[in-house]
């Protein structure tokens, strides 16, 4: 598949999630108002298990394979979930603190901000497809 073709369908699930994990948080924030960061890191949890079912059925559908879906499950968290994660709790922490941002205008930013690192590492690492050895040509 084409690199900007799944790359558009990458922000199409990326703006799904987005509204999820915004509304996620909204509803915690509302709920433990000065737990944001908490209310943070759990919206960016249930968002990537969100992102990775849409990313395995959608955006790298012909990548599904015979690969162990816990296996990508795994790279996915470590690579996608530490960018979101640490991203997300960083800047969020930053634009609130610092910048007066409010709570869910911080964590949109944040999300923007992370993305193109998280579609580079889908796409190279977390479902990216491993080429066989190809065959010595006896001479």
């Amino acid at each position: 598949m084409n690199t900007f073709v799944r790359w558009c369908k990458f922000n199409a699930v990326g703006a799904l999630g987005m509204a999820f994990q915004l509304g996620v948080l909204s509803v915690l924030n509302r709920i433990a108002p000065r737990h944001y960061l908490l209310a943070t890191a759990t919206a960016i949890e249930l968002t990537l298990l969100h992102n990775f079912t849409w990313h395995l059925h959608f955006t790298w559908r012909d990548r599904r394979g015979a690969r162990a879906i816990l296996g990508k499950l795994v790279r996915f968290h470590l690579s996608n979930g530490l960018v979101s994660l640490a991203g997300n709790l960083a800047l969020t922490c930053v634009l609130v603190q610092e910048a007066h941002r409010p709570v869910l205008a911080a964590n949109g930013i944040a999300i923007l901000a992370c993305s193109l690192v998280n579609f580079w590492l889908g796409h190279c690492w977390a479902f990216a497809t491993h080429a066989k050895p190809s065959m010595l040509r006896e001479s």
